[in-house]
């Protein structure tokens, strides 16, 4: 997806939460974002998290520290944040509009920045963290659902000559980080049945370019993959992520 798309695409999506799907899903891979998070974070930390959407995983998953600044494209992603930012009754917690790709961050500020499954300058990221300070990216692979992805004959990432694992690799050893570290990230997502399997395709950008927020899907190609990945009557979506550590000289 380029940046324009990603924000028209996420703008749509403000108030859309992958909890009503009933997603079941099982991680073959033990590197936990999160659990790497806590680990660095100290009461008096300051955290950066890139594309964080409605905040939800900051309420859920992130220390209790300092201060954590989410960030988002999207500014109806930003409204929901704040939204559920007042419910919440939380203090070091504040949210901002803004693109990964022309930061608007204090220089040398940030203990920690997250970004999941967004776009990332690690250059411009290196300069608003402290001496010392770590990054932290989950992000989505090229080869993510790919038996999906060849049976439709296309997708997120599907022509992409290099996987965004590899170039987000290079352009962090680039930028100037050390201790860097790439870590692919494999599990298994079950789904009940194939209407909610179907909405769920139609809903999330997988196979973007092929079906994308309401576009219908080709009936006998969604047949044919569910007939080859369907084990004990649950439909199975494989998914290729990468984690990536890093910190600042």
């Amino acid at each position: 997806m380029s940046h324009d798309s990603d924000f028209n695409y996420f703008n749509n999506m403000a108030h859309w939460s992958f909890d009503e799907y009933g997603i079941h899903e099982e991680c073959l891979t033990d590197w936990d974002l999160y659990g790497l998070l806590r680990a660095l974070a100290r009461p008096d930390s300051s955290i950066l998290d890139l594309g964080t959407a409605g905040g939800e995983k900051i309420f859920s998953e992130f220390p209790d520290c300092a201060e954590i600044i989410g960030t988002d494209y999207s500014p109806a992603m930003i409204d929901t944040a704040r939204a559920n930012l007042a419910a919440s009754g939380r203090k070091n917690i504040s949210f901002k509009v803004m693109d990964n790709l022309n930061m608007d961050v204090p220089d040398e500020h940030f203990d920690i920045v997250v970004a999941r499954h967004t776009c990332t300058d690690p250059s411009q990221i290196l300069k608003c963290l402290k001496p010392g300070g770590h990054l932290l990216i989950r992000g989505v692979d090229k080869h993510d659902c790919w038996n999906l992805k060849l049976i439709f004959g296309g997708g997120q990432g599907f022509d992409d000559p290099v996987p965004v694992s590899i170039s987000d690799y290079e352009n962090v050893l680039k930028a100037g980080f050390e201790d860097v570290e790439l870590v692919p990230i494999h599990t298994r997502e079950y789904f009940k049945d194939k209407d909610t399997f179907r909405t769920f395709l139609t809903a999330v950008p997988i196979l973007y370019g092929v079906a994308i927020e309401g576009e219908p899907l080709d009936e006998e190609l969604l047949d044919e993959y569910i007939r080859h990945n369907t084990v004990n009557g649950r439909i199975i979506l494989y998914r290729r992520y990468y984690g990536l550590t890093a910190r600042k000289p």
